[in-house]
């Protein structure tokens, strides 16, 4: 049949041939012009924090990468829900991010009546990003006051005080939230909750003894415990944290067998995002990521930088579901 045709149609339909393999055999980046304009992270936390803080050390890397710029959208509300909603019901065109947490993609689910999204079905996961440590921190002239040095001080003064301590969190379902409800589950205090917009208001208020107590994540908390602001005195990870080795983890100081709250962070784009593009995503994290400069400032701030691929951290979302479900169920926590 081809034979048959004229030397100019052969060369037409050879032309349009040789055009069709180049499309497919050529990177994502040439078949959708993708990235050709601004393309938006959504940190569904308050400035400050360190969802806030993992999202602006990936930005720039990712605007080098691609030769546009990645630019950071702050929008916080319902522990998370709010900014995550947002992203899930975005075109899933690659160019709307959600840097989604422990909270958003782990707890929510279990922790809320109604939720406004499905973490596993509206998103597509690209790459954890860091995971991190939280620690147990006081406003360092309260805790000289009152006397608490250690969490065996904290715990005889909450059970000798009941109700008169309060709890800050970056929000309901946040790790920061489940970390302190497991915590009074576990040694039969109660405190008062207080939900911030992120961790940054909260611990402006910490710093400001307006509050007394939070399990921060240790990367926004660090600065505070080394001026002296903060009083740290343990971390709730499995393991002590390399970049505070000085202190113990919750399970040791306070005699609380497999006591473990951490948090993670990871990048995720609106379901349906072509996979080429949450490819290309992964591969320029997981480079920026291992590059010594961003490797060591990350864990020198005691997160422990990842960039795995989209099928590893779809596994961890599904794992931590489940898990956290346990968590929140053992703790008796609930958002209406």
């Amino acid at each position: 049949m081809f034979s048959s045709l004229t030397p100019n149609r052969r060369l037409a339909l050879a032309g349009i041939a040789l055009a069709a393999i180049s499309f497919i055999a050529s990177p994502v980046g040439a078949q959708t012009g993708w990235p050709n304009k601004p393309v938006r992270i959504v940190v569904p936390f308050a400035p400050g924090g360190t969802t806030d803080i993992l999202a602006r050390a990936v930005a720039p890397e990712l605007a080098k990468a691609f030769g546009q710029p990645f630019v950071v959208d702050n929008r916080a509300g319902a522990g998370g829900n709010v900014g995550a909603d947002l992203v899930a019901k975005s075109p899933a065109d690659g160019y709307t991010l959600l840097m989604g947490t422990v909270g958003t993609h782990g707890i929510n689910k279990s922790l809320y009546a109604k939720m406004p999204f499905d973490p596993q079905k509206d998103f597509a996961p690209i790459t954890l990003v860091a995971g991190v440590p939280n620690v147990m921190v006081m406003n360092t002239e309260k805790a000289a006051k009152l006397g608490i040095n250690s969490v065996a001080d904290f715990v005889k003064y909450a059970k000798a005080n009941p109700g008169k301590l309060s709890m800050a969190s970056s929000g309901n379902g946040t790790s920061i939230h489940l970390a302190g409800e497991l915590f009074k589950s576990k040694n039969g205090i109660f405190m008062t909750h207080i939900p911030y917009r992120g961790s940054g208001p909260a611990l402006l208020d910490m710093i400001g003894g307006n509050v007394d107590v939070m399990f921060d994540n240790l990367p926004s908390a660090m600065p505070q415990i080394k001026g002296g602001k903060l009083k740290a005195f343990a971390v709730t990870s499995a393991e002590r944290s390399a970049a505070m080795p000085e202190l113990p983890t919750v399970e040791e100081a306070g005699k609380l067998k497999g006591f473990e709250a951490s948090s993670w962070f990871g990048l995720l784009a609106p379901a349906g995002t072509p996979p080429e593009i949450v490819s290309r995503i992964q591969q320029e994290v997981a480079k920026a990521l291992a590059t010594p400069a961003i490797k060591e400032k990350m864990l020198s701030q005691g997160a422990i930088p990842s960039g795995n691929t989209p099928q590893q951290f779809s596994q961890l979302i599904d794992s931590e579901i489940t898990k956290w479900a346990q968590v929140v169920k053992a703790s008796g926590a609930k958002v209406d």
